[in-house]
């Protein structure tokens, strides 16, 4: 298998201001082999080779603890699109990764890829894999002049991202990743054996 090329400098960014409510309880901490989730999303970016990993949104206090540099969602509660303008509008790097916190199976291949495939094609504005038919916008690579036209959608009163990203005229590249990459987590039966919903130990 041919290697492959270099990544070029990307951001990070991890979602962490849903509601959360199947789940029951915030699932940017839910504690899973010792690290609250969108500690170990965070880790997995950082090693696919980001230069900054951010969180975006959530509980800023118990997300420090955990070690992440916290940024606040410019409309909180107001659903994932607006984590993902706040995430570009924060970067100074051309493409950001951005991903949801409850994505149980990432990994750093996944990231890579995700961000070797928007680099390759110049006129893409976003990358993201196509798993069964469906993109899954919670796993994406954005360029960083992607903020604006979703910003304007989002002020135009859209808030699915798929529909901004449409109304946006963004153009995509679909990725082909391992299904298990994007698997997440939105009740605590969809957590891994030795998962736990309670909150644990930060560490």
């Amino acid at each position: 298998m041919p290697a492959r090329a270099p990544l070029p400098p990307f951001a990070g960014a991890v979602l962490c201001g849903g509601a959360s409510r199947r789940m029951g309880r915030d699932k940017a901490l839910i504690v899973l082999d010792g690290r609250p989730l969108a500690g170990r999303i965070a880790e997995v970016v950082g090693a696919a080779g980001a230069r900054r990993v951010v969180a975006v949104g959530g509980e800023p206090t118990a997300l420090r603890e955990a070690g992440l540099t916290v940024i606040e969602d410019r409309d909180p509660g107001a659903g994932p699109l607006t984590g993902i303008v706040t995430a570009l509008a924060a970067s100074d790097d051309d493409i950001v990764f951005v991903a949801a916190c409850d994505l149980i199976h990432a990994s750093a291949e996944a990231v890579a890829a995700t961000v070797q495939a928007l680099q390759a094609d110049a006129t893409a504005d976003v990358a993201a894999p196509l798993v069964e038919g469906r993109r899954q916008w919670m796993h994406a690579a954005w360029r960083r002049r992607a903020g604006m036209p979703l910003a304007a959608a989002f002020a135009a009163g859209e808030r699915a991202v798929h529909a901004a990203v449409a109304a946006g005229g963004l153009r995509v590249v679909d990725v082909a990743v391992d299904a298990s990459a994007v698997a997440d987590a939105d009740t605590p039966a969809d957590l891994p054996a030795g998962g736990s919903a309670d909150a644990g130990p930060l560490r």
